[in-house]
């Protein structure tokens, strides 16, 4: 008989395994140009607004910047297709790593939607990782904008009114909702929250083609074409895919699955310098489309 995860073990996983995969280089710094003062060539600025400067604002947390050589996210929202006038929805920002980059992208001009975790009776881990956030978005509206705010969970699968949102981002999420057996609710009702034409972003943990896919993701591995399917099922369109958060050292059969990486490093001192090595896991990274037309119908209307 399958087994699903309990709520709580869903949302501890949900953080644990926000350690994404990638051997590329961090993003390089500024370039410079001449025109100092003194002679010296000066940093080239990002322009105001732009996704590069919040990328590089002060606001985020220096522990979440070091980890932009795994995630790449200006590339990797560049990709997406993200715009500042964009209403979009985040699912499960957990502690809102990129909530302090999309939030602020589009505040003024679109809106961010963070659908943060169903909290159950309100004392759990979710819980606890919902306040921390809100409590860090209320207190620098000035940085953030208008955050709204709605929930999902096993019990709780409407995002936004429907056909509202331009783009729905994921990351690393997948494979969770795989653990509590709601992987395919949760994909209709991404499509329902798109407009026509609105996109899809997802990255997940890429898990090797050559090996079937265990439909709870034990691993924190999920197969491309498993994802995929999952979303044509609901009435997606696979657009194009990105190696952008690839890593090739990443050979997937590790003791503790994507936890064994960083940051997670469940093994603790075992082996811990070859983990650190390999880096964080391999993604893929996919951009879907709800079809512009209505002839598609989503998985809740067949």
């Amino acid at each position: 008989m399958r087994k699903s995860l309990t709520l709580a073990a869903l949302l501890t996983a949900a953080l644990l395994v926000a350690c994404d995969g990638g051997t590329q280089d961090a993003a390089q710094p500024p370039t410079s140009a001449p025109g100092s003062a003194d002679g010296t060539p000066a940093a080239r600025q990002p322009a105001a607004g732009s996704l590069e400067a919040i990328v590089m604002a002060q606001h985020r947390r220096p522990e979440d910047r070091l980890r932009d050589r795994y995630r790449h996210p200006q590339q990797t929202l560049a990709f997406f297709g993200l715009k500042p006038t964009m209403n979009v929805v985040e699912i499960w920002p957990g502690g809102g790593w990129y909530t302090d980059i999309i939030a602020p992208y589009v505040a003024g001009k679109g809106k961010y939607t963070a659908a943060i975790f169903e909290e159950g009776d309100g004392t759990g881990y979710g819980a606890k990782l919902n306040k921390a956030l809100k409590d860090r978005i209320a207190a620098s509206t000035a940085v953030y904008g208008t955050v709204t705010y709605t929930t999902l969970g096993p019990a709780t699968v409407e995002l936004v009114p429907e056909g509202s949102a331009d783009m729905v981002l994921t990351f690393r999420n997948v494979h969770n909702w795989m653990a509590g057996g709601y992987a395919d609710k949760v994909f209709a009702a991404m499509f329902k929250a798109l407009k026509p034409g609105g996109i899809l972003g997802v990255e997940e943990h890429r898990g090797d083609p050559e090996l079937p896919q265990d439909p709870l993701a034990a691993t924190g591995y999920v197969t491309q074409d498993y994802v995929i399917k999952l979303a044509e099922a609901a009435g997606f369109q696979a657009a194009e895919h990105s190696e952008i958060n690839a890593n090739p050292l990443d050979t997937r059969d590790h003791p503790k699955g994507v936890w064994t990486l960083p940051p997670a490093l469940r093994l603790g001192d075992q082996d811990r310098e070859r983990y650190v090595q390999i880096g964080e896991s391999d993604r893929m990274t996919i951009k879907f489309v709800k079809p512009a037309t209505t002839g598609m119908a989503s998985a809740e209307s067949r």
